[in-house]
Order: C-alpha cells, then structure tokens, then sequence
C-alpha cells in the first residue's frame, strides 16, 4: 500500500493539484446533465416521454460527436477545441433550462438536448490523454502510466457518482433547474480553467516530436550538400515514413471500443433493474444510494489496480476483469431483497473500474499518439451510447417481466465481454512518438515504440 501512494503522489506531483481538480469539476456537468435534463423537462411538461426524448437525444449527441471532439483535440490542440466546446455546451445547457420553463414543445426541447449533446467537451478523455502524456515525458514507468490511468477512471467514477447526486439534492431542494444551471457554471469555469491550463501545450500538434529517417539511413555530412541521388532517395524515405505514420486505429482498437460500449450497456441495465426492484420493494429512494455504492466500490477498485504486479499484462488483465463482470452479475438474477441488493451490487462494483481502466490502458498502447484524445473519446462515447441504449431496452424489459429482466440484459452484456476479452488476439504496431518525444526508441518513449508489429498479445508492455 506505501508503495501504492508513493506511485500516486509521483503521478500527482507530476501534474500538480491544480490540473486534477479542474478536470474534475470540468467532467462533472457531464455526469449531470443526463439525469438533469430529464427532471427537468418532466418536471416542466409533466411527460416522461417527452423527457426521455430529450434525455435520449442529449446521449446520442454526445455519443456521435464525442469522437469528433477528440479529432479536432489531436489536429488542432485541446485548448481552442475545449474552449469552443465548453462555452457552447454551457449555452446549450442554459438554453434547454430556458426552454423547458418556458414550457415548449418536443421537438424543440428535442433539439436543444441534441445540441447540449453533441457540444460536450468532453474533459474527462481529454485530460486522461494530457496526464499521459505528462507521465510520459516525465520518464516515468509503466506502473506509473497505470498509475495516472487509474487515477483519472477514479475521478470519472467519483463524478458519476457525485454528478447525479448533486441533480438529486438540487431538484429536492430547489428545482431540477438549478442543477443544469450550476452544471453550465462549471461548464464555462472550469472546462474554461482546463483549456487555459499550460500543460494544454503537451498536446498542441507541435509538441509531438517524429523524426523522419535520412536517406540510407544516415545524414549527409554537416558541410555537405545532398547529391541528387541522395535528395530522391531521402524524399522516398520520407514518403515511406509518411506512410507508416498514418494514424491508423488497429482492428484491436475497434474491438475495445465494443468492449466499452458493453460495460456501458451493464450500467444502464443495472440501473434500470436497480430502479424497478427499489419501487417494488417500496423503497425508490434508495436507487441512487445503491448505484452510489457500487460507484464507491469501483473507485475503490480502481485505485487499487496499482497494486496488481507488473508481470500481469494487460491482455490478462482484461480477461480477469471480464471473468469478474460475468461471475459477479449473475447473482442480481436472484436478488430479491434491500439488503441482498445492496450486497451483490456492491460487489459487482468491484470488477467495474479494472475492466474500464484495463480498457483505456490496452488503448493507449495500441493507437497512435496523434488519435489519443480521438480514440479516449470514442471509449467514453461507446459507454454513453451503450448506457443509453440499454437503459431503454431493459427499462421497457423490467416493465413487462420484472427487475430480472434488466438484470439478465446486463449478465449478457458481461457474457459477451468475456467472449471478446478469451477470443481477441493482439497484434501490436510501433506508435508514433508520444507527446513531447525526442524520437524512436528513446527515453520514456522507447516502451511503446519498440512493439515489433505482429507481436503477440502478451508483449502488449504491462501497466
């Protein structure tokens, strides 16, 4: 354990403590916004439908541009995207308050949690890739990577958890309204203090350093000019490397991103089961201190991976996560109790982070540095569409048959997570320097840029 906190104040002390606590209050209008939407327009028009359309069409606006944020954020930098991106999703989220008091209709209120959706900023991938991308220029180790990666699906998990209770505590106390106006307060603070941040500049495009290799391999003499055989076969070997360097994403990468959207579907199915055994049991009030305690435990969890020895890789690491996802969810078939509920689902927590971080951690080494923030985003959109997919499917499900129904959604969902996680071999490629580096096979950018390609799963370096 003292080895644990010494790895995570390194991780820490390389960041500083401004950084983590605006990132943190930047993702949590995120986490609010969902939830805060659909009380607020229920509340307003007195429709659960009308709600849930705009609840449903905030998720897929984040879950369709939620990528496209993270390419503009490798292109451009993420301190225009993410200052662009905040002050409009805080407008967004302003105007869909302003709306839903005025008592509009659908379509409307539709579109205005459409926009909300897809102007996200989507801190939470964006400063996981900036941490990265600190710890890596920084020299660190591998454990130390896992380490900030551990750290960062903590504070996604804490926000989760935190975000919906704030909208809970606002609508009891005031009004749904309040809580979506404090979220757009957040927005345009702190997503704008995460922008301005300076370590924003390890991830501007000028900060990645690629060498392109010299004609033959070496360098003509200082002195000396390139004969004209020497100019064409060095334009060659920059075509060449221009080739090597394009930022594919490797079919693995795809199959991760499916593996997210999985666990994203265990979430909404959870909370769905959660939400109809709670009123049948008479007690709804405690739905969300149930998925709090699962989301505790998680945060538990994955602040603990950093204890998992170096010589598990990361490959292992995902099929034991997947092992535990699948063991874990089956007893909420079987629930039938408070007591029983909040049991299994606490312990179900347990194999919620690892799974998550593990995911993240295999993907940071599998794409190139120059998608990071893209492929980072894609994983928190393929959870978020995969939640709200299945939140739909199960509610309807438990609706018709019962609590169990929801449940056994999030027990296939975990089947099919182990399915992939036995099946998928890994085949690695050389990754463009990380940010900052100083070129191939150097320094702390040597461990990712000496995967041979076609490497075997278990060469994947572990965290």
């Amino acid at each position: 354990m003292t080895a644990a906190l010494a790895t995570y104040r390194t991780v820490l002390a390389t960041s500083g403590p401004v950084l983590p606590a605006v990132s943190f209050l930047g993702r949590l209008p995120t986490a609010m916004c969902q939830l805060g939407s659909v009380l607020l327009v229920a509340e307003t028009s007195g429709s659960l439908a009308t709600a849930g359309v705009a609840g449903g069409a905030l998720a897929a606006g984040q879950t369709v541009a939620g990528p496209l944020i993270g390419r503009l954020a490798d292109r451009h930098g993420q301190r225009p995207v993410v200052l662009a991106a905040c002050w409009a999703n805080a407008l967004a989220v302003a105007a869909l308050v302003l709306a839903a008091l005025s008592h509009l209709a659908m379509l409307p209120l539709a579109f205005l949690g459409l926009l909300a959706g897809l102007t996200v900023p989507q801190v939470g991938p964006l400063a996981r890739t900036r941490m990265v991308a600190l710890v890596r220029r920084s020299g660190a180790d591998e454990r130390t990577v896992n380490a900030a990666l551990s750290w960062e699906g903590t504070l996604d998990e804490v926000s989760f958890v935190l975000g919906p209770a704030l909208v809970g505590v606002a609508a009891s106390a005031a009004h749904p309204a309040a809580a979506l106006g404090l979220a757009a307060l957040l927005l345009a603070g702190c997503g704008s203090a995460f922008a301005l941040h300076p370590t924003a500049r390890l991830t501007a495009p000028g900060a990645r350093a690629v060498d392109a290799p010299t004609a033959y391999g070496r360098t003509a003499h200082p002195g000396r000019p390139l004969s004209r055989r020497q100019r064409h076969a060095e334009a060659r070997e920059r075509r060449r490397a221009a080739r090597r360097d394009r930022p594919g994403i490797p079919r693995a990468a795809h199959v991760l991103r499916v593996s997210m959207a999985l666990q994203g579907a265990m979430f909404g199915a959870s909370q769905a089961g959660i939400t109809a055994l709670t009123e049948r049991l008479g007690a709804p009030g405690h739905a969300g201190l149930v998925y709090a305690a699962m989301g505790v435990m998680s945060a538990v969890a994955g602040l603990s991976l950093v204890l998992v020895p170096a010589r598990v890789g990361l490959p292992a690491r995902w099929r034991a996560a997947a092992v535990g996802l699948t063991v874990l969810s089956v007893p909420l078939l079987f629930v039938g109790s408070l007591g029983a509920l909040y049991a299994v689902v606490v312990v179900l927590g347990v194999a919620f982070a690892p799974h998550l971080i593990t995911i993240f951690a295999l993907t940071e080494r599998l794409v190139p540095a120059r998608r990071m923030a893209e492929s980072m985003a894609f994983l928190t959109s393929s959870v978020v569409g995969g939640q709200a997919l299945a939140l739909a499917l199960s509610g309807r499900l438990a609706e018709s048959y019962g609590p169990a129904a929801a449940f056994a959604v999030a027990v296939a969902a975990a089947v099919l997570v182990l399915c992939l996680a036995l099946t998928v071999r890994f085949r690695t490629r050389p990754a463009a320097p990380p940010y900052g580096g100083a070129g191939p096979g150097t320094g702390a950018d040597a461990a990712p840029v000496r995967r041979a390609a076609g490497a075997p799963s278990d060469s994947v370096p572990p965290a």
